[in-house]
């Protein structure tokens, strides 16, 4: 598969490696991509309302369970048990919500097969102290990401999108994308679970193994948070990979907020994918020269970079956005709305209509005459453009609009027609759309540009925090450790999209809750610098080399 500095890699080593290639066809088409489309459409409002908190607990039960996962799995024998058990249920589930048209077996097959994945990924991550030595530990970390980005991230990715086209998206074809997720992931894990072995356990005796396991957690607790160099570690991944991991959910929609095309974003995220590949081997080599601290500071400003690139997408594009939005809001205020005295049903009806017409109106700004995008009739003579097709499904009682009462109806009729008149000057401006046309031209280079930049420092900054993360602990209780690593990793999903929303919602402007996320780059990077002395110390302690 390749080679470390000295030699070839290990069969161990290599089987590790492959399971990052099993797994992560996982969180390609079930958590990102294939299977929230899907159970959007089979479940309908009903549904979606009930997706997030499925989401959110399956994230919460495993933070809350890994630190006990792993104290039990530090115990001899337990490591590939546990891992084996978990990985049966996230493949099993996983085939569960393919096998069933209940939104409800759906949702809790996917909660369960969720919980599957990440447990087994606390004992895949602790089994890198078994398969390696400390020195070899960045490039074989590195390895297992970047064959997760080519395998499960690329390669069954790409012949599900393909089966999906080929059949118009056909339940047929999504639930045979959701079967190639079970025997990709189920498949290719028999090298780990064939060729990888605890080495580093404790012993105890069978009858006082949840005693021991409970003695073991607090003293690794405590253990934590007396070592100074491990918890300034963990503080800092806590921040950073809260930027990382809200920099890669928050993408696309920051992307078709400001307005870029669909397609367009598909095919930079499956380009983020592949730059990855090389890059995350890539990092691992540039460790094992300057340390492993130096290249995940390196890619913390590189991130630094990316949150700058991001703000320039949208600080173009948004004076003309908003100056819409103020167009549509000020041809209807809120003060007038809730003047007018409708039931709540109406008053949020009314207001879906003018967020449908401020939606509309965005998405027509992206096509080449503004004119024919709002207004366009077509082979029938029916309305086709943005505003022009709200207008016609306003008139249809039995359309999207059906308000309860007739004055209801007659203020979203009026509020329509004002709206029409109040950007028609909007949309006769040719500067203004030549203008307009040219800054998202530029915004789509550099979400292209922010794309290659993801790639490039994405795989390694991960791959790299888990392998130094291994450097720290010792081995022989890796499962306790990585328990707590997995913590903070689930954890760090809360500022980022606290900051994110609050910058958003108090400048108006998208692009300044991206330029917020500086601040936890800046956090973590300080922290990182800061603390160097006492990481190579507790580094030197494991027997690991210095950052």
């Amino acid at each position: 598969m390749g080679r470390t500095r000295n030699n070839k890699f290990t069969k161990a080593e290599k089987s590790w490696i492959l399971y990052d290639w099993a797994n992560s066809v996982y969180a390609t088409n079930m958590m990102a991509a294939i299977f929230p489309i899907y159970y959007a459409g089979v479940a309908g409002d009903a549904g979606d309302k009930w997706w997030g908190i499925g989401v959110s607990a399956a994230s919460l039960i495993v933070a809350v369970m890994a630190p006990f996962l792993g104290a039990f799995g530090d115990f001899r024998g337990m490591k590939k048990k546990l891992l084996i058990l978990f990985l049966a249920l996230g493949v099993g589930f996983t085939a569960v919500t393919a096998f069933t048209g209940s939104w409800q077996l759906m949702l809790v097959g996917y909660v369960i097969s969720h919980i599957g994945f990440s447990g087994a990924n606390v004992f895949y991550d602790s089994f890198l102290t078994d398969v390696t030595t400390n020195e070899r530990m960045d490039r074989v970390s590195s390895w297992g990401y970047a064959m997760g980005y080519l395998g499960g991230s690329t390669i069954p990715f790409v012949i599900s999108i393909v089966l999906l086209l080929l059949t118009d998206f056909s339940i047929p074809a999504v639930k045979a994308s959701i079967l190639l997720t079970c025997v990709w992931w189920a498949v290719f894990s028999i090298p780990l679970l064939k060729n990888v072995h605890q080495k580093h356990y404790v012993e105890t005796p069978p009858a006082q193994l949840v005693r021991e396991a409970n003695r073991n957690l607090w003293k690794t607790m405590k253990e934590i948070a007396f070592n100074r160099g491990l918890l300034l570690f963990l503080i800092a991944y806590f921040f950073y990979i809260d930027g990382v991991n809200t920099i890669i959910s928050l993408a696309t929609s920051y992307g078709a907020t400001l307005g870029l095309g669909s397609t367009g974003m598909i095919l930079a995220l499956l380009v983020t994918q592949l730059v990855a590949v090389p890059f995350s081997i890539l990092f691992s080599r540039l460790a094992n020269r300057f340390g492993s601290i130096t290249m995940i500071t390196a890619a913390i400003a590189v991130y630094f970079v990316i949150c700058g690139v991001g703000f320039f997408m949208g600080y173009h594009l948004e004076p003309y956005q908003l100056e819409y939005t103020a167009l549509v809001d000020e041809a209807l205020p809120e003060q007038e709305i809730q003047s007018l005295g409708l039931g709540r049903q109406d008053a949020e009806l009314l207001e879906t209509l003018l967020q449908d017409i401020r939606e509309a109106g965005r998405d027509a700004m992206a096509e080449p005459d503004w004119s024919t995008a709002f207004y366009a009739a077509d082979e029938k003579g029916d309305p086709a453009g943005a505003l022009g097709s709200i207008a016609h499904k306003l008139a249809d009682p039995q359309g999207k609009y059906v308000f309860q009462s007739d004055e209801a109806r007659q203020a979203a009729v009026q509020a329509t027609e004002r709206i029409h008149a109040a950007v028609s000057a909007f949309i006769a401006d040719s500067g203004k759309q030549t203008a307009y046309h040219g800054a998202l031209a530029f915004s789509t280079l550099l979400f292209w540009m922010m794309a290659v930049l993801v790639g490039m420092v994405q795989g390694g900054i991960q791959a790299l925090s888990r392998s130094y993360f291994g450097k720290l602990i010792p081995p022989e209780r890796s499962n306790e450790f990585f328990g707590f690593f997995d913590i903070f990793g689930k954890f760090a999903a809360v500022i980022g999209p606290f900051l994110y929303s609050f910058f958003y919602i108090l400048t108006g402007r998208a692009s300044m809750g991206i330029l917020s996320l500086m601040l936890l780059f800046l956090v973590g990077g300080c922290i990182l610098v800061a603390g160097r002395k006492r990481l190579r110390a507790t580094e030197a302690e494991n027997g690991g080399r210095a950052g």
